[in-house]
């Protein structure tokens, strides 16, 4: 009895063993580059993204890899990514290279893209030209203002078909956001996922679009899955499961790209 006792348990053992090194030398699903800001006042976004990222990718089996600038980008490195998220990070002082192999990169479908907040931060900034590519991109657009002190708002969901919107209410509120506004909306060159209402800002701003507000969108003239998301200025965000709900769906479906 106890010897079939002790074939029991080393069965068991080895059985295991075996579940955990398979797992241990699982592929992983996709591999993500992460373009992030590490200064200034966006850096504590950056920081919760990166708790946050990191965990998921733990749990759902990616790999993802962080860089801070656009020195190493160039269609080589690229390749090796099959989501690029530009973590709240600017369309300009990129690398000659990289504009080209990113470009590319959306054109011809090489990988899914998601971005976030600073991404539309389009215009002449620090010496820089705007980034036309990027502006058409966008839809269109050039922005114009933001509302500097903040302000809570309603998001509201336009296309709940979408899986970048699944599981996600009619309306949700985002608590602290600085609310871009551009010269035009991007509406008729993408598709529109989300607006903010503007009429539930708290405190109430002059800063406003006049009605159409859009601050979720896709570009769909684009081979790459890519989704445009606005929020993305304050670490409280990851505190709203709307929010990280939004951005799981997001990484998700757009990693997916073919």
């Amino acid at each position: 009895m106890k010897h079939k006792f002790s074939v029991i348990i080393v069965f068991t053992i080895l059985l295991f063993s075996s579940i955990v090194g398979n797992a241990q030398f699982q592929s992983p699903r996709f591999h993500v580059l992460a373009l992030y800001e590490n200064g200034g006042h966006h850096i504590a976004y950056s920081l919760a993204a990166k708790l946050w990222l990191n965990k998921l990718a733990a749990d759902s089996n990616f790999v993802i890899h962080y860089i801070q600038n656009t020195d190493s980008i160039d269609g080589n490195f690229l390749s090796k990514y099959q989501l690029f998220i530009q973590l709240d990070y600017p369309p300009y002082a990129w690398k000659e290279k990289a504009t080209k192999a990113f470009e590319h990169y959306i054109e011809e479908g090489k990988g899914g893209w998601i971005g976030f907040h600073h991404a539309t931060l389009l215009g002449e900034f620090d010496g820089y030209k705007m980034w036309n590519w990027f502006s058409r991109f966008m839809g269109g657009i050039r922005f114009t203002n933001y509302i500097a002190d903040f302000a809570a708002a309603n998001v509201e969901v336009e296309d709940s078909t979408h899986p970048v919107m699944h599981g996600l209410p009619k309306s949700f509120i985002i608590r602290k956001e600085e609310w871009y506004t551009y010269d035009k909306s991007p509406r008729p060159n993408v598709h529109v996922l989300a607006t903010v209402d503007e009429s539930s800002y708290v405190p109430d701003s002059k800063i406003k679009m006049g009605g159409d507000h859009p601050v979720v969108w896709i570009n769909e003239r684009m081979k790459a899955r890519n989704v445009y998301i606005f929020m993305g200025h304050s670490p409280i965000l990851f505190e709203n499961h709307f929010y990280t709900t939004l951005f799981k769906n997001a990484i998700f479906w757009a990693a997916m790209n073919k």
